[in-house]
């Protein structure tokens, strides 16, 4: 039986005080289950909110897809359990148009996204933070594994499951009504708490993937929403020298071999960039992937400004290791040693130390092989 007092201390610590009313985003899996079952343990009135993402006709049927709609029954369920109040709201047409929408079009313009931003900056948190507001709340709690410290935004003490870069564009106006109980466990313990708890959830798999993609085809999600997705066109090295043909730029991402279906070749070919202009997929050896430098936009900083001048540590990837870079102005980054699967579309978020400075989105690179680019 877990009691106020058995709560975890870094638990403790980033709940608001017994007695406050917190609003608790509840995907229906093991993460947001414990987080209200710890406010609730903790004395809060917990009010458990939950967002239909997807049509029912639309919604993945696979397990462990995000607000699908098992997901919905079991946040109810937890919900009962904890006598806690529960709402379904319906966001399908707003993550549609806004996430969704957005996903594709990026696809088309050759980039790589990552949604799962777009969903925090969009219906996760504004929206979320207003239904918080109407309700009285004083916090939005979440089961994201980040630090908030003070007015501070931190990584995760469990490397494996931060979730930093996905939050690096809330604003500091967000963070101040924002908790993440979890951002001081492990996913083990957090797993413990929700047996202890005894939710039906404790053993639920992890969601994996972008939560409206089923089984990972994104491809056919842009078909869908973006008919005129595989219009052809030539595969050309940087030279522009056409080496065949593709059926279409959204089968092809920077730094993809696979697919590359050009013979007669001494090495094997990566796709370098993707020209939509042109309807051209531009291919070349893994060397000329190499980046030395890449350009922002669509900047967020959660500090005071900028840290132009400042050496910081950047994470280009969700799943890939932090690496050394200098801020030379307030929207390029330089690395100490050229990177390789850099891709415009993606984020870039920047670190002084454990803590979140903010960054950007990449929209244009510096080829380390021949120095050139950053012209966005």
């Amino acid at each position: 039986m877990v009691t106020l007092s058995t709560l975890p201390a870094a638990v403790r610590r980033a709940l608001p005080p017994p007695g406050s009313r917190v609003v608790v985003a509840m995907s229906g899996g093991v993460d947001s289950s414990v987080v209200a079952a710890v406010a609730a343990a903790h004395g809060c009135e917990t009010i458990g909110v939950t967002l239909r993402l997807s049509d029912a006709d639309d919604a993945p049927k696979r397990d462990g897809a995000c607000c699908a709609g098992t997901d919905i029954a079991d946040a109810r369920a937890v919900a009962d359990r904890l006598g806690i109040a529960h709402y379904v709201l319906d966001y399908a047409s707003a993550f549609r148009a806004e996430v969704m929408a957005d996903f594709a079009a990026q696809y088309m313009a050759g980039r790589t996204p990552v949604p799962c931003i777009t969903c925090n900056q969009t219906v996760k948190f504004r929206d979320l933070l207003g239904v918080a507001e109407a309700l009285g709340a004083e916090a939005l709690l979440t089961g994201h594994y980040v630090q908030r410290l003070g007015d501070e935004l931190h990584r995760g003490v469990d490397p494996a499951k931060d979730q930093s870069y996905f939050l690096f564009a809330t604003t500091r106006a967000q963070l101040a009504r924002l908790r993440f109980p979890l951002g001081g466990l492990d996913k083990a313990a957090t797993r413990t708490l929700a047996a202890d708890f005894g939710l039906r959830v404790a053993g639920k798999p992890d969601s994996q993937d972008i939560c409206f993609v089923p089984n990972g085809d994104y491809r056919s999600v842009v078909r869908k929403l973006r008919p005129d997705a595989d219009a052809p066109g030539e595969i050309v090295d940087a030279d522009g020298r056409v080496l065949g043909r593709h059926d279409g730029l959204i089968g092809f991402t920077v730094g993809q071999r696979r697919g590359v279906n050009v013979g007669g070749q001494a090495a094997p070919l990566y796709v370098l960039r993707l020209e939509p202009a042109t309807n051209r997929v531009v291919v070349g050896p893994r060397a000329a992937l190499a980046v030395a430098a890449v350009r922002l936009d669509a900047l967020n900083w959660l500090g005071d400004d900028a840290p132009a001048g400042r050496r910081v540590t950047v994470k280009l990837r969700s799943m890939a290791p932090l690496v050394e870079a200098r801020m030379e102005d307030e929207r390029s980054l330089r690395f100490d040693v050229p990177q390789y699967g850099v891709a415009p579309g993606q984020a870039a978020v920047i670190y002084d130390g454990s803590r979140v400075l903010g960054g950007g989105f990449m929209v244009a690179t510096e080829g380390a092989l021949l120095g050139e680019g950053l012209a966005a």
